[in-house]
């Protein structure tokens, strides 16, 4: 049963660090842009599956596509995404200057990362209550002991305790992300 947890608590941990690269710090990150749909070729494709992105700068990433006739694709996916940043083409290459933030921008953010890291320790007090209640079920219906319950109980409170602080962590690196720009 602990196991089920750990793979379960693993995949919402997971989700929370995909989540938190979305948030965007003041620095460039390829990761920021890579999943961005574009429309190329008639269909909706991943920006990264369509060109090289680089941050060869901290305020600056560099979208090389492969196919220069999808330039123009590109640059219209990134304006109408949410990044809030303008695309500037460069003939076959497009670059996207970040900013720095202010102030304001920077609580907006960490107040996300937090809703975000509050989202992932709801995620896994649910999934340790799902374990819980197969447990209880498991000994209600004889297949396993109360000792064996008692005894899973406490690896799965540890197991718990693990994963929270784990997203804590998590959480407090991308605070000081957000703050040290």
């Amino acid at each position: 049963m602990v196991h089920d947890f750990s793979e379960q608590a693993n995949k919402a941990v997971e989700h929370l660090q995909h989540e938190l690269q979305s948030i965007r710090t003041g620095r460039a990150n390829p990761s920021l842009v890579e999943d961005l749909m574009v429309e190329a070729y008639g269909t909706m494709t991943p920006l990264q599956q369509l060109a090289a992105i680089a941050a060869p700068e901290p305020r600056l990433i560099v979208i090389q596509p492969w196919d220069s006739s999808i330039t123009k694709d590109i640059e219209k996916a990134l304006t109408k995404s949410q990044l809030g940043i303008t695309p500037v083409v460069d003939g076959k290459t497009i670059r996207l200057p970040f900013p720095s933030m202010t102030e304001e921008r920077r609580i907006l953010m960490t107040k996300q990362s937090n809703e975000l890291g509050e989202s992932a320790r709801v995620r896994i007090r649910s999934i340790r209550e799902d374990i819980i209640k197969q447990l209880r079920k498991a000994k209600d219906q004889s297949e396993i002991s109360e000792d064996v319950l008692e005894v899973e109980l406490k690896k799965l409170q540890q197991s718990v305790e693990e994963q929270l602080r784990l997203i804590e962590t998590i959480v407090k690196k991308k605070h000081d992300e957000l703050t040290l720009i």
